[in-house]
């Protein structure tokens, strides 16, 4: 902008927005998704800006990593309050899992009548080879220093006990993630309501009507109805090198587990 144009848009309020899109914790340069490394400059560039009104999140995100979605969400909890400014979270698509933990970040959450919120659950996936292994001829050889150092290899028999450990890691994660949504959503949490914690999810107005999100409202007309029709949005995007386009810069990559061990995600 020129200065002329810096000129004529001094004093008008501004809102910060941050948009949040693709998967948490998985991210390269051809798959970008969301990372806390990646999102952090960002998000304290947002509320770092002159005349800032508030701070609008726009998410996208089916979920993934618990970690990285709980730093993304501390970090703007923590600058929200020390700049005393109000953060509204705007779904699109879907805010499931750890897409809606970082809804959560949101003083307010606004969504579309079609968007996919929820799954408040915690989910580990794999497979298993042993049979095919013994259909084919094929020896599993596995050395390690620890007895549990290959919990749940997909090529070795599944014992009870690992089972049994994996379970009480996730519930332990999913309680977690209910105190989290507890403490954000407080009273205008339905937490009666049957199947909250199930890890299901919901379209807009039935999540409206449990408490997991404030209203079905588009970001532009509701910010130009609170701040004015002279708000200004201002888009933050990651900043980017010289040679970031060569090297792949900007992106991180986020592994979750050893090699052959079963990641958690939300």
């Amino acid at each position: 902008m020129s200065f002329f144009g810096r000129l004529i848009g001094r004093g008008r309020p501004v809102v910060s927005v941050l948009r949040f899109t693709g998967p948490i914790g998985m991210s390269s340069r051809f798959k970008p998704g969301v990372t806390f490394s990646s999102a952090a400059p960002q998000i304290d560039q947002a509320f770092s800006q002159s005349g800032l009104k508030a701070v609008a999140l726009v998410i996208n995100s089916p979920g993934g990593s618990p970690v990285q979605s709980a730093q993304i969400l501390q970090r703007i909890r923590d600058l929200a309050r020390e700049k005393d400014v109000p953060v509204l979270a705007f779904t699109e698509d879907v805010a499931a899992s750890g897409g809606y933990m970082l809804a959560l970040a949101g003083d307010e959450i606004f969504v579309n009548e079609a968007s996919i919120i929820g799954s408040i659950g915690v989910v580990a996936a794999g497979f298993g080879f042993t049979g095919l292994m013994e259909k084919v001829g094929i020896d599993r050889r596995l050395y390690t220093a620890g007895e549990n150092k290959a919990r749940l290899d997909s090529f070795s028999p599944q014992k009870p006990e690992d089972v049994t450990w994996i379970e009480n890691l996730q519930a332990q994660i999913h309680d977690y993630f209910k105190e989290i949504v507890i403490d954000r959503r407080g009273r205008r949490l339905k937490a009666d309501a049957p199947g909250l914690f199930s890890g299901d999810v919901w379209l807009g107005r039935q999540a409206v009507a449990l408490g997991l999100v404030d209203a079905v409202a588009d970001m532009r007309t509701l910010l130009r109805q609170r701040f004015g029709k002279k708000v200004k949005f201002r888009t933050i995007t990651a900043r980017k090198g010289l040679l970031s386009g060569v090297f792949g810069g900007g992106g991180s990559q986020a592994s979750d587990a050893d090699a052959g061990a079963m990641p958690m995600i939300f």
